[in-house]
């Protein structure tokens, strides 16, 4: 007795999975998105794709492995090599960052950890929003709305930026607490250039850009330009009472300097973190002091450690936002499961797109690391 064979075409549970992920990624551009770059790497091997527009009012779409800005995905970054200095004796991790840059007069309090942990207490050059919604502005950023576009070729010196930051109280005492600062990432990034002498974009070109491989990340200092091909960004402003909308994808990121202004690619940000949490750039005992959380938000030294709960396990994450872009950068703590992803939006200074950004990064992350369950809220860094 022979079987009847079927002609019905079968979806694999893998194949199924990838298309929840193509998805998900359009529902994020329907939500108001102008493009969405996804990269999954897991046990199924690795899936690329896209939704929406490389460029408002184009035609084509957004490429699957397009460069972006990271925004503070780049913390991530320098404190690997803040770390990996600290693996060779030439910075102490609990020493004084005044050690370092004594030509500021920091607070003697205040030390290297404290820079990487936000945990130093110095006031945000970038603008402070406080618990009880109050904002305190800084230098021009995206907050300030035409005056950010007004002086967006502008270049700031890091120092300069330091020293408008310590011209304003501090948050707290050094230690006492968390809060969020550009500004201990400037110091950071100083500090390194300071020890060894070279800058930020040649330590990191050596001792991880090059070695994994990494062609289309660019630590960009005061340069305007992105690498092609690229996605784009926008800006909406007011403007003598009449509502603008401008192309940002050029501007100079000094402005945020070393608290987000790198630019990257799906694939590296997957290489960079799965290098970084399989123990490939750091030695064991300084990754598990990267990874341990301080009690308030779940920071450790530039990442956040995130529980998923028991169907996720522990995940480490450190996202961005910057002028129209948003970044994705998830692991497991193995390095073998990852999410990385670009965003691009029409940004403005009431960051009207923060809750569809904090949206699309939970589905991702439900998508990916929890089957499809909620994940709860985050922050995204």
């Amino acid at each position: 007795m022979s079987t009847a064979t079927s002609t019905t075409m079968s979806i694999t549970p893998s194949e199924q999975d990838r298309r929840e992920l193509q998805k998900a990624i359009e529902e994020i551009v329907e939500s108001g998105f102008v493009g969405v770059q996804l990269r999954v790497n897991d046990e199924q091997g690795e899936w690329a794709g896209s939704a929406g527009v490389a460029e408002l009012g184009g035609a084509a779409k957004a490429p699957a492995n397009g460069h972006f800005r990271i925004g503070s995905s780049t913390k991530t970054f320098v404190a690997t090599l803040v770390l990996q200095l600290v693996a060779e004796g030439a910075i102490g991790l609990d020493a004084p960052a005044d050690d370092y840059l004594p030509e500021f007069g920091l607070d003697r309090r205040i030390t290297v950890r404290m820079l990487l942990q936000h945990t130093s207490g110095l006031f945000n050059h970038t603008g402070e929003l406080f618990e009880d919604g109050t904002v305190v502005t800084g230098i021009p950023s995206t907050i300030a709305g035409k005056e950010w576009v007004d002086n967006r070729f502008r270049t700031y010196r890091p120092e300069e930026l330091v020293r408008f930051s310590l011209s304003k109280p501090a948050r707290f005492e050094p230690g006492t607490d968390w809060s969020y600062s550009n500004t201990n990432y400037l110091l950071a990034r100083l500090l390194t250039e300071k020890v060894t002498g070279r800058s930020f974009a040649e330590e990191i070109q050596d001792r991880t850009l090059g070695p994994l491989g990494m062609s289309g990340t660019v630590a960009p200092g005061t340069s305007t330009e992105i690498p092609e091909p690229c996605t784009h960004a926008y800006y909406r402003y007011e403007d003598a009472g009449q509502e603008e909308t401008i192309d940002v994808t050029r501007h100079n990121p000094s402005w945020v300097g070393a608290g987000g202004d790198m630019i990257s690619t799906t694939q590296d940000l997957a290489t960079f973190f799965s290098a970084l949490m399989g123990g490939k750039l750091l030695p064991a005992e300084l990754l598990a002091e990267m990874r341990t959380p301080e009690s308030k938000v779940g920071y450790g030294l530039g990442l956040f450690v995130q529980d998923a709960g028991p169907n996720g396990g522990t995940i480490f994450h450190h996202n961005g936002g910057m002028a129209g872009y948003g970044a994705l950068m998830y692991s497991t703590p193995d390095g073998k499961k990852t999410l990385t992803a670009g965003l691009t939006c029409v940004d403005d200074a009431d960051l009207s797109i923060a809750a569809a950004f904090q949206n699309a990064q939970q589905r991702l992350v439900s998508e990916v690391f929890l089957g499809g369950q909620a994940d709860p809220a985050q922050p995204t860094g």
